[in-house]
């Protein structure tokens, strides 16, 4: 399955934020001409190229649809099962199922470091990790849901503390 994204399409690239694609450039490298995607991320306020060969490897993907978006809120008040209290071991398996990609593994991330942070303050690194993947949620979770940032970010708050 190849990925094809459209210019003007909004896009995840995980670890990075959302995205906007605003043009497909082809470029000259050691005599062979390969397309690119530009793509603005306005977390960040960056242009990257990605080469459009690369874009599926980098788990580069169209923004989820509203069933989807709901699977992902429904998973932020379910119970979960409790990490391991050591940071690094903790930091690891976040950013890894971070790296994934998904909605799902997103909220899932954010679920376990929002309660862990009820407990104890997170460290630097695990308080990075969860604010970046916060608000690629949140960013995402409003496209997907067509909802302003502010009615996102509630839902979002409304779902985590239905356990507290």
């Amino acid at each position: 399955m190849s990925v094809n994204f459209q210019i003007d399409q909004r896009v995840v690239y995980p670890c990075q934020g959302v995205g906007k694609i605003l043009s497909i450039e082809d470029k000259k490298f050691k005599n062979e001409t390969i397309p690119y995607y530009v793509i603005y991320l306005e977390v960040s306020d960056m242009m990257v190229m990605v080469p459009v060969a690369k874009a599926e490897e980098l788990k580069i993907r169209a923004i989820v649809a509203q069933d989807v978006a709901q699977q992902a809120l429904q998973v932020l008040g379910e119970d979960y099962e409790p990490i391991p209290s050591d940071w690094k071991q903790r930091y690891e398996m976040n950013l890894a199922l971070s790296k994934k990609g998904s909605i799902i593994d997103n909220a899932i991330v954010v679920r376990a470091l929002y309660h862990r942070s009820k407990v104890k303050e997170l460290p630097i690194q695990e308080r990075k990790l969860y604010d970046s993947t916060l608000k690629l949620l949140e960013d995402e979770l409003s496209l997907s849901l067509g909802e302003s940032k502010e009615a996102v970010d509630t839902m979002i708050l409304a779902r985590l503390n239905s356990h507290l």
